[in-house]
């Protein structure tokens, strides 16, 4: 009995706790992110958010989960019930289990693999199945354009970030998430490669749907869109997804040009702070960009974001993976 539990059970424990770990945290970071987007909305316009639940309105959220957690499921009738229940699960949980490769320090990492890489594309690649679900189960003429937009969006953009990823991979030499950061020392690529890093940026605002790239859940023209018909912990399960995949974008933009958990410079009061702190310090400051984009930029039409993505972005990125293996070549500089 105790080779069995040692052989099989104790193992399986381990791993559930590591993920427990991960798992947990991020809930409750996702949970106050929407807390910190009111706040610093409410700021940059000149009011106060949330301040009635707790002090400094800091059980707001909790209240608002508690809400949806007991509000009443309304599914339509005319609706294709499972995949209508499954799509905002498969949102939540793809947002979820990116996060198994993600290196929040050195050697801190649930699963060390060396194509980090490919399964972060994988996973962002399977996102628009839920959402596409979503809008045709729904059997709404609004919901399932929201769906088509959002499909046509995500892929137009995903090319864009595929060809800025392989300039990092290309000059870093690895697919391995923790060895790009490595890579880093002394130098992070968003020096470097600094117009990739801003096109990654503005990239992952339309990845995720976020303002000013909300199209899929324009609220004048599609009564919020492909999530329209759903109430209560289904509608919940896609919120919280959508801010699942904020901090997820906003983590792998830290890995590949802002260095990961590594310090901004090797001075030695910096290296006394921990490299996940710094790993978590560099994620809040891409949420803050998604953040101020949305109490600040207007919302772009759709032909505009399709004229981005394709005319702009994906020709820029093009050029860009050329010069960069123009360079390392010329210069002798290619990773060994």
């Amino acid at each position: 009995m105790a080779e069995i539990w040692s052989d099989t059970l104790w193992p399986v424990i381990v791993i559930v706790f590591y993920v427990l770990v991960i798992a947990v945290p991020l809930m409750l970071a996702m949970a106050y992110l929407t807390y910190a987007e009111r706040k610093i909305i409410g700021a940059i316009q000149l009011r106060q958010g949330p301040m009635t639940v707790g002090p400094y309105g800091l059980l707001q959220p909790l209240a608002d989960g508690a809400k949806l957690f007991f509000k009443e499921t309304v599914i339509p009738t005319g609706s294709n019930k499972i995949v209508f229940v499954l799509a905002p699960m498969v949102t939540f949980v793809l947002a979820l289990v990116g996060w198994a490769v993600i290196p929040f320090g050195y050697g801190l990492v649930l699963a060390n693999i060396n194509v980090g890489v490919l399964y972060l594309f994988a996973i962002s690649s399977l996102g628009v199945y839920g959402i596409i679900m979503a809008g045709w189960a729904s059997n709404s003429r609004y919901a399932f354009l929201g769906a088509l937009r959002s499909s046509a969006q995500m892929v137009s953009y995903e090319i864009a970030i595929g060809l800025i990823i392989i300039n990092v991979l290309i000059t870093a030499g690895s697919l391995n998430l923790s060895e790009i950061v490595l890579a880093q020392t002394g130098l992070w690529y968003a020096i470097p490669h600094f117009p990739m890093f801003m096109i990654f940026i503005v990239s992952i605002l339309a990845e995720t749907n976020r303002h000013p790239f909300d199209l899929p859940e324009d609220e004048a023209t599609l009564v919020t869109g492909y999530n329209v018909e759903y109430s209560s912990m289904t509608f919940a399960l896609f919120f919280l997804g959508e801010y699942m995949n904020m901090i997820l974008m906003s983590a792998i933009a830290v890995i590949l040009f802002l260095g990961g958990w590594l310090p901004p410079f090797a001075i030695f009061p910096f290296t006394l702070i921990p490299g996940p702190i710094w790993f978590i310090l560099k994620v809040c400051l891409v949420l803050f960009i998604f953040i101020w984009a949305r109490a600040t930029l207007p919302r772009y039409r759709y032909d505009q974001l399709m004229r981005l993505g394709w005319k702009i972005f994906l020709p820029l990125s093009l050029a860009w993976v050329v010069l960069t293996s123009g360079f390392l070549v010329y210069f002798d500089m290619l990773p060994r």
